[in-house]
C-alpha cells in the first residue's frame, strides 16, 4: 500500500500530519497509529512496534529506531538515506506477538525508491519484550 506523495522535509524524508494517513498502511491517521509510538508511548503488539519502524524509516527518525533496537544487536550507528523513500508496507504473516507473549515474528514486505532504482525489503523479523516494552531483536531477509 502506497500512502501517496507525501511532502518531504528540507532533509528529504516524508513529512506527516496528524490527520494524514499513516506510512505504515494500516489505513488509520497517523495521529491514531505510528505518531504515539514514534513519541515514545509503547507499541502494544510486535506488529504496533514493527509498523512504528516502518513509518520511522520513512519520516527519518533514527533515534525511535535507535531506542526500538535490542542493545545486543543494535549497531553502532545508524545512518538513514533521505533518498531512500519507503514507498509501501505489507504485512505477510504474524506470530505471536501479542500484548501478553514476550515474543514475537513479523514477516512483511516493505517497497523503496532510490533516484530511477526500485525494490523490495522482504524480511522476517523477530521481536522480544525487554522491560515491559517490545524492541526489535533481529531479522531474516526472505528472496522475494
Amino acid at each position: 500500500m502506497s500512502f501517496g506523495p507525501a511532502a518531504r522535509s528540507a532533509g528529504g524524508f516524508a513529512r506527516l500530519s496528524a490527520d494524514d494517513p499513516c506510512a505504515c498502511g494500516s489505513g488509520q491517521r497517523f495521529d491514531g497509529c505510528c505518531r504515539p509510538v514514534l513519541r515514545g508511548e509503547p507499541a502494544p503488539t510486535a506488529e504496533g512496534l514493527m509498523r512504528s519502524r516502518y513509518t520511522a524509516f520513512v519520516v527519518g527518525d533514527a533515534r525511535h529506531l535507535a531506542s526500538t533496537w535490542h542493545p545486543r544487536t543494535r549497531p553502532a550507528e545508524l545512518a538513514l538515506d533521505p533518498a531512500q523513500h519507503w514507498t509501501g508496507l505489507e504485512i505477510v504473516h504474524v506470530e505471536a506477538g501479542a500484548e501478553g507473549d514476550d515474543e514475537g515474528t513479523v514477516e512483511f514486505r516493505a517497497r523503496w525508491r532510490h533516484g530511477r532504482d526500485r525494490g523490495e525489503l522482504h524480511e522476517r523479523s523477530r521481536f522480544v519484550r525487554r522491560a515491559g516494552r517490545w524492541v526489535y531483536l533481529d531479522g531474516a531477509v526472505r528472496e522475494s
